[in-house]
């Protein structure tokens, strides 16, 4: 899910806002409350808008078992049949609506976008710029790359230069790899060389909201062209807080595979100086709902960066294991430094990880060295 949702998980209309809480399904900000709002908006824009036809186009039998993205799309087709048949007109009639409708719920207009302005190439380019304002045009610029990705990415050049930071976050965002719920380009994930001029303009922007964009971005590649990340960061490293800051987000998946590389360029050295000691764990078993809590001291020989981790081996549904590492902590040692770190894990079923029964292990990781390990059987 993108930044913004995570950020504010709201939407806004006639000056209010509503939360989206975890309990509630993201699809449900799409209900009737939502669709009186919007089209008592549009209809105030446009004074021809058959209002009620639009609601029954979005309001089908098939509604309730619609997901998050086909009610979205149902809401912009919706749109499409009863707004100006002229797409400039149309646009115009949105862009006194979007306002009102920020965060999540905003998309459709962009969305609108992204399904009939394909042949308005200048005129769809400033919509998107101005929709992403209040919500995101990440996923509409992506059918654009496919149909001209020369041409789009002298757009998105040209928004790395914007004042307003939603705009210079949308050339990074929108021109990510992997971008989730986006289509795929896989023209880039072969060759992700014309993504480095725009981030490159990126790297000391002042806003983290784009910066963390540049790093999922950067984040992104490592998993295709890792040595093109490594060599970015080996040059580029220490020339700027802010660039700091994102390489060393970007590195993350590279630094939690405890790749040595990417560990050597934020100065975190191999592990044979630091010893690990009093390990232990409180029970050998755990049920599933409940937590596991262990302890353990680390002790230096030498002066240097210590980078902690641990990792538990999970049990999955077929049987076999599959390995998530967590960060623990960063910090500098000197020569005899000892440390001492508690922790509990809670093993509690949540939206993005089941437990099964069965041996896991854990394990506790030191500059990407794993220093030891113990077994626990979950029940």
């Amino acid at each position: 899910m993108y930044d913004k949702v995570e950020r504010e998980h709201t939407f806004s209309y006639n000056k209010r806002k509503k939360a989206v809480t975890v309990m509630s399904l993201l699809k449900d900000i799409y209900n009737e409350e939502f669709a009186e709002a919007l089209l008592n908006r549009i209809k105030s824009a446009y004074p021809a808008f058959e209002r009620d036809k639009c609601r029954a186009l979005m309001f089908q039998e098939d509604w309730p078992g619609l997901t998050l993205k086909q009610r979205m799309r149902r809401i912009t087709d919706s749109l499409y049949e009863t707004l100006p048949k002229d797409y400039i007109r149309a646009l115009n009639v949105l862009y006194e609506t979007a306002p009102r409708f920020s965060g999540l719920a905003g998309i459709i207009f962009p969305d609108y976008v992204q399904q009939y302005g394909t042949d308005h190439w200048d005129e769809s380019m400033k919509a998107l710029q101005y929709f992403t304002r209040f919500s995101t045009s990440e996923f509409a610029v992506r059918p654009y790359i496919r149909l001209d990705r020369e041409r789009m990415f002298k757009e998105f050049l040209s928004w790395t230069e914007h004042p307003d930071e939603h705009v210079r976050r949308l050339a990074s965002e929108g021109s990510r790899p992997r971008l989730p719920w986006g289509i795929s380009i896989p023209a880039l994930l072969d060759d992700p060389s014309p993504i480095l001029p725009v981030l490159d303009r990126l790297m000391q922007d002042d806003s983290l909201y784009v910066r963390k964009s540049v790093a999922n971005n950067l984040n992104d590649i490592s998993k295709t062209h890792p040595d093109l990340l490594l060599q970015i960061a080996a040059e580029r490293f220490g020339s700027c807080p802010h660039t700091n800051w994102i390489l060393k987000h970007a590195c993350r998946t590279l630094l939690k595979r405890g790749d040595k590389q990417a560990l050597a360029v934020f100065g975190f050295e191999d592990a044979s100086r630091i010893s690990l000691e009093r390990f232990t764990l409180n029970s050998e078993t755990a049920a599933i709902g409940t937590s596991i809590h262990f302890s353990f001291q680390i002790r230096s020989s030498a002066r240097q960066k210590v980078r902690v981790e641990y990792a538990i081996d999970f049990v999955k549904k077929r049987g076999h294991r599959s390995r998530k590492v967590f960060k623990m902590s960063e910090s500098a040692m000197d020569n005899g430094d000892v440390k001492t770190f508690s922790k509990h894990h809670s093993l509690k079923d949540l939206t993005t990880r089941k437990h099964y029964r069965g041996i896991h292990t854990l394990s506790i990781i030191i500059n990407g060295t794993v220093k030891g390990s113990l077994d626990f059987s979950v029940e």
